[in-house]
């Protein structure tokens, strides 16, 4: 059993449906953040740079995901860090 910040004990518990829960890999992380435009933008490119670089394609999207995806987090974060300072 291990305790939270908050000194509660909990147990961690694997999600009832496979698939959901936190991401496991970096890969499904990069690839979570590709959606519309950006997805046809890795389907794009993946393959030419997986090509020259000797990376596989999924490793090629998950990168280009998560050049979309680590700015927003961080914009997120820093705009909940702005409304809890201003309380």
């Amino acid at each position: 059993m291990r305790t939270s910040a908050h000194g509660r004990a909990f147990r961690h518990v694997r999600p009832a449906v496979p698939g959901w829960g936190p991401c496991t890999d970096a890969i499904s992380f990069g690839k979570a953040g590709l959606q519309g435009w950006r997805a046809k933008l890795a389907d794009a490119v993946a393959r030419p740079v997986a090509r020259t670089s000797g990376l596989s394609d999924d490793r090629v999207r998950a990168v280009i995901g998560g050049v979309f995806s680590v700015p927003s987090v961080v914009h997120v974060a820093q705009t909940v860090e702005r409304l809890t300072a201003g309380s």
